[in-house]
């Protein structure tokens, strides 16, 4: 199955920052960060629909997105080239 993707590995995106109550997939401390998209990881069924009983069937594609420790943490004194991976879902992020 051939997988629609809005960002291009290598685009950079910001994650988009929303007032959630329970589980979602998204950690809070991506939101409002800004990571480069490494690479594409399929589509998935969308798990904050599958955690809360309201999954509509549909899919959401799946990126990973690298983002720098020291743009995460305003007092991060690791090395520079510290990076965490995350998994997003398309839905959860803009342009940047």
């Amino acid at each position: 199955m051939s997988v629609a993707y809005a960002f291009e590995v290598g685009a950079r995106v910001r994650i988009q920052t929303r007032e959630v109550t329970g589980h979602v997939r998204t950690p809070g401390y991506l939101m409002g960060k800004v990571g480069v998209v490494e690479r594409h990881q399929g589509a998935y069924r969308k798990p904050e629909e599958l955690a809360y009983g309201t999954y509509d069937g549909g899919t959401a594609p799946l990126y990973a997105v690298r983002f720098q420790q020291r743009d995460l943490w305003p007092d991060y004194d690791g090395p520079a080239q510290d990076t965490v991976l995350a998994d997003i879902f398309e839905y959860w992020m803009d342009p940047a």
